[in-house]
């Protein structure tokens, strides 16, 4: 009778890799493929997962719209900021209660040649002051601190979101927006993600 020296192994309970911690989130099987469409399938695994991570970021994303640059070289206009607190409602305030003059361009933009302008949509950012239909002003190449409110490009989408961290390392952005109909933004290894500039301002127009 032979000895039969394979050694025979046993999976501890809990090892190996967690369920759900993949790419997909769920339970993996084997299967055999050929080696020379295992980078096809691996590209087309990656795409797909793409596009099911854009559709379920859809609605927290509130995408950017219309891109615009300051106009430069303008001349300086400054208009008159009152020292006095000005309820709605009352009566303007008087010439002599002017405290100093304002140039609106030099107090919004601190470097032309860096910063463009974006239109906010949706209503994730409402409760930072930044309402549908505002102009925001973004500042490229700024270093991003978390608690800024950034311009974020997400598998090719734009958005704008308060920056954050999660617990590993890696960024989260943050909706400003109480209501819960928006969720966190948690960014993976797998995402194709840049910070393009910091919100600095913004402003509107009533009329």
């Amino acid at each position: 009778m032979k000895n039969d020296n394979r050694k025979i192994t046993t999976r501890k309970p809990g090892s190996g890799r967690k369920v759900g911690s993949g790419t997909f989130r769920e339970e993996t099987s084997v299967i055999r493929v050929p080696n020379s469409q295992k980078p096809v399938i691996i590209d087309f695994l990656e795409s797909y997962a793409k596009k099911q991570r854009q559709a379920e970021q859809k609605d927290n994303l509130d995408a950017v719209d219309e891109f615009s640059e300051p106009v430069l070289g303008l001349p300086s206009l400054s208009l008159p900021l009152y020292q006095s607190k000005v309820p709605a409602g009352l009566p303007a305030p008087a010439d002599n209660d002017v405290e100093e003059q304002i140039d609106m361009y030099e107090y919004l933009i601190r470097d032309g040649n860096d910063t463009f302008f974006i239109t906010i949509q949706g209503e994730s950012m409402i409760e930072a002051g930044l309402m549908p239909g505002d102009k925001a002003i973004v500042v490229k190449g700024k270093q991003a601190s978390l608690g800024d409110i950034v311009l974020a490009m997400i598998d090719g989408e734009f958005t704008v979101k308060t920056l954050s961290k999660q617990p590993n390392g890696l960024p989260k952005l943050l909706p400003e927006n109480s209501s819960g109909k928006y969720a966190p933004i948690l960014i993976t290894k797998q995402m194709e993600f840049e910070i393009t500039g910091v919100v600095t301002g913004s402003f509107r127009r009533f009329k």
